[in-house]
């Protein structure tokens, strides 16, 4: 039996050693090993920076990440939810909803902090797993404090700020993420976060002239982060017909034949142009 754990708050470089070999008295093997010697160079150089970067950032780089449904997968970096980083999101409930959904079902318990009017029935519908779902509805002026403790015991959570936060206890809680390998989805501006995702471009179905019943959105998804030379952008279904989400299926758009050159008739081509 599925249920939802509510809760209330209270209010440098390495030096390489080699043999001088003069003229063009150079073996085979003598090649052989500088090659060897080299390569071996470039390889501790790469993992000493590999672990300068591991021990600024406080996550492995090739860790694994949280799953996420494939069709919201391009736009976040590494294909999923990177353990230790934030992600910066619009006020979309449905776009929230659908990135708690995998790792739910995965295993991973969830948190909604500051969310009061979050819908189980659409969250069940969009793929969250109930039973591993916690809500604070209210968590007041320390919202804060509430998602850092939150952080502390559960690796997902999400929260909708009430209200500012400085960048001393911001910095604090990110670093308590890096350490937990906790996610934190921000309904909100964010500093660092690994991605911004927006939402525009929303365009209903389901009604007709004056009458019928809202059955699915279309929107645009754009993905912008530090690790891209550039946004990503999606047409996604949110929610589809049945209420999930899927990738919107392509426009196509009936092209006029094309007139022959000095010749009323229609030259019979088919054409269609898909966008």
């Amino acid at each position: 039996m599925r249920a939802i754990v509510q809760l209330t708050a209270s209010h440098g470089q390495e030096p390489v050693s080699a043999s001088p070999v003069s003229g063009d008295a150079v073996s085979g093997d003598a090649v052989a090993g500088g090659a060897v010697v080299g390569s071996t160079v470039v390889g501790n150089t790469v993992a000493r920076l590999r672990a300068q970067l591991e021990r600024v950032q406080g996550r492995k780089l090739d860790a694994p990440v949280l799953p996420v449904h494939p069709t919201l997968a391009s736009l976040l970096p590494g294909g999923g939810l990177r353990p230790g980083a934030a992600y910066s999101l619009p006020r979309s409930t449905s776009l929230l909803l659908a990135l708690l959904a995998q790792p739910s079902q995965s295993g991973s318990w969830c948190a909604a902090v500051g969310l009061p009017r979050l819908g189980a029935e659409a969250a069940e519908a969009l793929g969250v797993d109930l039973s591993r779902l916690v809500l604070i509805p209210d968590p007041g002026v320390r919202w804060l404090a509430v998602t850092a403790t939150i952080a502390e015991v559960l690796p997902v959570v999400a929260v909708r700020p009430s209200g500012r936060a400085s960048d001393g206890e911001i910095a604090r809680l990110a670093a308590r993420l890096r350490d937990r390998g906790g996610v934190l989805l921000v309904q909100g501006p964010w500093p660092q976060a690994e991605a911004v995702l927006e939402v525009t471009d929303p365009v209903w179905a389901g009604v007709g002239r004056g009458h019928g019943y809202l059955s699915a959105r279309e929107v645009t998804l754009t993905s912008s982060s530090r690790r891209w030379p550039r946004s990503r952008r999606a047409r996604v279904m949110l929610p589809d017909a049945s209420g999930h989400v899927s990738a919107a299926a392509e426009t196509v758009r009936a092209v006029e034949p094309v007139r022959a050159f000095g010749d009323e008739r229609f030259v019979p081509l088919e054409a269609r142009a898909v966008g």
